[in-house]
């Protein structure tokens, strides 16, 4: 299980600025929790903090992963230990072809010291049999990390990696970002399948398109940095009806 406990989290500046308060949730093996929340209300940085990104800083609590305290780790432990985040803004990587990354990425879980060792052949055929699967076409996989990507493409991409690598908990956040309606229907149903494979997934989204498509076993709304509420399916639905003004949010196009 994924747990954050109690966290309050600073941001670097030039003081450390508290963004978060108190936030405490879970995410069980195979299970879809949603967090749900304005703009500007904590839900990238929720996900950062979890992942241990340098800017963030933990003024208390902690995040278990299976039981293990991992809030002192760096990022690179934590993926190790089988944390892996999608962004909803993917960078480029150029010179670097997004099949060597996932074979380095594959090796360096299994402690090879030939990080770019192929031991089995299947290897390249699960990774364009996955690609295929999230809409990717073959030649993908000798392209730079998402350089000339389209968004969308960057989106897939970023959801075939962890069909590919298998974390044991998935962070993503606002995966529909840049999707047409087709789009949005492909990444749910792959999100479920992700799920169903017994990978824990903590799903950031600001809008209920998404869903639509893929039901959250948990859905907490973060508003300020705090959890506000916690519920199930139907606290999306009625998000999506009302949206966020039963918390005190007037939101401005």
């Amino acid at each position: 299980m994924l747990e954050v406990k109690d966290l309050s989290v600073g941001i670097k500046a030039d003081r450390i600025k508290n963004i978060l308060y108190n936030v405490s949730l879970t995410v069980e093996p195979g299970e879809v929790h949603a967090i749900m929340g304005p703009n500007g209300s904590g839900k990238t940085s929720l996900l950062y903090s979890i992942m241990g990104h340098p800017r963030y800083v933990i003024l208390k609590g902690q995040v278990l992963l299976d039981g293990e305290d991992i809030t002192g780790l760096p990022p690179e432990e934590r993926s190790l230990k089988g944390l892996m985040l999608s962004f909803q803004h993917p960078v480029e990587v150029e010179g670097v072809r997004l099949s060597t990354l996932l074979i380095a990425a594959w090796n360096k879980r299994r402690g090879e010291a030939d990080l770019l060792k192929i031991g089995d052949a299947r290897m390249l055929r699960d990774m364009r049999q996955l690609a295929s699967r999230v809409g990717l076409k073959p030649e993908f996989l000798r392209r730079d990390v998402n350089v000339g990507f389209s968004g969308g493409e960057r989106k897939r991409s970023e959801l075939f990696q962890a069909l590919f690598l298998r974390p044991k908990y998935m962070l993503l956040d606002e995966p529909d970002t840049g999707l047409d309606i087709d789009g949005v229907k492909l990444i749910a149903e792959n999100i479920s399948r992700i799920a169903e494979d017994g990978v824990g997934v903590l799903l950031v989204t600001h809008y209920a398109r998404i869903l639509n498509y893929v039901r959250p076993d948990k859905v907490s709304v973060i508003v300020n940095g705090r959890i506000v509420d916690t519920g199930g399916p139907e606290l999306a639905e009625r998000i999506d009806r009302e949206g966020y003004k039963s918390y005190g949010v007037i939101e401005v196009d």
